[in-house]
């Protein structure tokens, strides 16, 4: 018998059983960072309130800020129109959500066009890695 919240029936994982997970600042809108969730890692997620993400390269769940300490506390948990993609609304502990130190995954910025268009960092590293893990 499957014990799985009701709610869960709705959601469209793709054929590996993963959907989509984006996790936005809730007080302020940035888009911190892209990661996967599984049934249970989602289910766990909306019951505990703190984010937990299916890792790809692990094959594991992934308990945001487990190593770091840069938990994700879910204030809001929202399903796209399709139910393909999840959106968490977080307060990111510590201020830094990516594994770089930055407060957001998203820091380079497409600048130029054409042939001459680059990458550019342009969000400060707010705590050296080496420091976050160990």
């Amino acid at each position: 018998m499957d014990n799985s919240p009701a709610w869960l029936a709705d959601v469209e994982f793709d054929d590996n059983g993963l959907i989509p997970a984006i996790a936005q600042d809730a007080a302020n809108g940035q888009i911190l960072m892209v990661a996967w969730m599984n049934r249970e890692s989602l289910a766990e997620t909306a019951a505990t309130g703190r984010a937990v993400y299916w890792s790809r390269s692990r094959k594991r769940l992934w308990r945001k800020g487990e190593e770091s300490g840069h938990a994700q506390l879910v204030r809001e948990l929202r399903l796209d129109c399709d139910g393909d993609v999840v959106l968490l609304k977080v307060e990111q502990q510590g201020g830094i959500a990516c594994h770089t130190g930055r407060a957001s995954c998203f820091f380079r910025r497409l600048d130029g066009q054409g042939a001459d268009a680059t990458w550019t960092t342009v969000d400060p590293v707010l705590k050296d890695p080496e420091l976050i893990y160990k």
